[in-house]
């Protein structure tokens, strides 16, 4: 179940109902763990398709008058930081997800001092909905 957020049943909301003696500062910090998450994944389309525009946005060799138009890459800029923040916010491409359980794993591990935090899943134990395949 995907929520407005992106995040599959990870979100702070539902971590909070799920575990009631859970504290508003540990509330917090998940909120926060979430939050970042999106930022980086919003970021880091951005600048995919940033360079993705600059890279097959033109026909190479052409002249299409860049000198004519000063405020194009600011324009392109502001387009593309859009663009990657409402893909983000409409679920993304997973990134965030995977980010904020390994997060959220890493914290609940240092907090109960259960030892090191969790060893890192391969790209290839996710399946296409990004969940961590447990067969």
């Amino acid at each position: 179940m995907t929520g407005v957020d992106g995040m599959r049943a990870a979100s702070a909301p539902d971590r909070i109902a799920t575990n009631g003696t859970q504290s508003a500062k540990q509330a917090s910090q998940n909120a926060k763990i979430d939050k970042s998450a999106k930022e980086f994944e919003s970021l880091l389309l951005s600048n995919w398709l940033q360079s993705a525009y600059q890279s097959f946005g033109s026909i190479p060799g052409s002249e299409d008058g860049d000198d004519l138009d000063s405020g194009k890459e600011q324009f392109q800029g502001i387009a593309m930081q859009s663009l990657g923040s409402a893909m983000s916010a409409a679920g993304g491409i997973g990134i965030a997800r995977m980010i904020a359980d390994f997060l959220h794993k890493s914290t609940t591990q240092a907090e109960s001092g259960t030892g090191s935090p969790p060893a890192s899943v391969p790209l290839s134990e996710y399946d296409s909905g990004g969940e961590i395949n447990n067969d």
